[in-house]
Order: structure tokens, then C-alpha cells, then sequence
């Protein structure tokens, strides 16, 4: 007796799911139009790299992802919730609870230690002391910088400071990770480390849509989404 077929692999939820996604500012003679109806679903557990050049509509992309920004028309559904029908406060609390900014300038408090800027997500969200004080602790161990807990960014080379950047867009333990031209102010060796460090994020586990306009930063994705003029060009893997 034979086996037979192998069952279908069961593909991941989409834990994005963007339906004709259009973005314009101003009115009338002043209007702009940035996104032309985006369709876009990523599940949960992948890795995907926006890319496009200035001016393709892909930091657009980001905000509406990052729930900064809202769609003009279309639909945005994240978890299985659509953000159109949040109000700002919501909205808010699903930033600082589900999403995780990586940022090309880091964005770190200068005034505040290490340790403290990866709490400051934890504050935000209420957390207590002792518990936000163990959490980033931990996360700083993850990223490689358990040792320099109570230095200040400026101490810290900007690898360094992107490991932090990371480590506090992992504090609350987000649903996804967005990083933005997370490699764009270091030199070549140091953001192949970073990438290295984002790649094993998504082994791990994590969701993470990456910004950028450099094709050998985009090949560290397994998916890789060209955009241009506000439309998807294509897609590979």
C-alpha cells in the first residue's frame, strides 16, 4: 500500500492585508496623488522589502503601514482589524502595542541612557518599573549590548545605536517590525550586520516589512515588492 500525496502545505494568515490602497494630499489643483491602488497581503512570519527611489510612494506605504498615516480610499486590515474604523486614541495603542519602528536616523533620546530609551515604549504603555526595567534589559542582551546599559547613544557607534533602535522596537514585543532605510547611515560592513540581525529576527519568528532604495540591502528579504509612481511593479522571491 502506498502513501498518498503529501498534504498542502497550510499557508500563514494574512496578518496585512491592504485592498486597493490610494493615498493623495490637497484638493482640487493642489491634489497629489502618491498611492494608485495598492494591493498588497503579507502573512504572518514574512519578510518583506518595499522597494523603490525617492519619490515612489514607498515611505507613504510606510506611514499607512505604521498606522501614522490613513488611507484616502481602500482598506488597511491588520490582525484582522480594519484601522479605518479606529479613532486616534486606538490607533495610537496599536502603534505603541503591535508595531515596531526601525528608523534610518535611530531616533535615540540623547539625554538618556540606553537602557532608558529602550523602556521608553514600556513607560508609554503603563508598564511598571521593575517590569519594563527586566524586559529592555533582556532585549538589549538579544541585540548584543548587555554590556552598555547605562552608556548614552553618543558613546555608541551607529551600529551600536541601531542595535538599540532595534532592541526598543522589540520592547513590547510587537506583532510587526518596520524598518526604514534601517541600514541607510552606516557603512557597508556594520549594515550587513544589521542585516544579519534582522534577518535572524525573522527567523525567530517576527513579521518584518523593510523600506529601502538599495537593491543588495532588498536582497536580504526572502519577498522583495517594487514600487514605482505610486503603483506595485512587481514582486519576487
Amino acid at each position: 500500500m502506498t502513501d498518498g500525496p503529501a498534504p498542502a502545505a497550510t499557508k500563514a494568515p494574512a496578518l496585512i492585508r491592504l485592498r486597493n490602497v490610494r493615498k493623495h494630499y490637497g484638493e482640487g489643483e493642489a491634489r497629489l496623488e502618491v498611492l494608485h491602488g495598492i494591493d498588497l497581503a503579507v502573512p504572518e512570519g514574512d519578510f518583506v522589502a518595499i522597494v523603490g527611489q525617492s519619490g515612489s510612494g514607498k515611505s507613504t506605504l510606510l506611514n499607512i503601514l505604521g498606522c501614522l498615516d490613513r488611507p484616502s480610499d481602500g482598506s488597511y486590515t491588520l490582525a484582522g482589524e480594519d484601522t479605518k474604523t479606529l479613532d486616534d486614541d486606538r490607533l495610537s495603542e496599536v502603534r505603541n502595542r503591535s508595531i515596531g519602528f526601525v528608523f534610518q536616523s535611530f531616533q535615540l533620546v540623547p539625554q538618556l541612557t540606553v537602557l532608558e530609551n529602550v523602556e521608553v515604549p514600556l513607560f508609554y504603555g503603563g508598564m511598571p518599573r521593575a517590569e519594563r526595567h527586566r524586559i529592555a534589559r533582556e532585549r538589549l542582551e538579544d541585540v548584543g549590548l548587555g554590556s552598555r546599559l547605562g552608556h548614552t547613544p553618543a558613546k555608541l557607534s551607529g551600529g551600536e545605536q541601531q542595535r538599540v533602535a532595534i532592541a526598543r522596537a522589540l520592547s513590547n514585543d510587537p506583532t510587526l517590525l518596520l524598518a526604514d532605510e534601517p541600514t541607510g547611515n552606516l557603512d557597508s560592513a556594520t549594515g550587513e550586520q544589521i542585516l544579519g540581525l534582522i534577518r535572524r529576527l525573522h527567523e525567530s519568528g517576527r513579521t518584518i516589512i523593510m523600506i529601502t532604495h538599495d537593491e543588495h540591502v532588498a536582497s536580504a528579504a526572502p519577498r522583495r515588492v517594487r514600487i514605482l509612481d505610486g503603483r506595485i511593479l512587481e514582486e519576487e522571491s
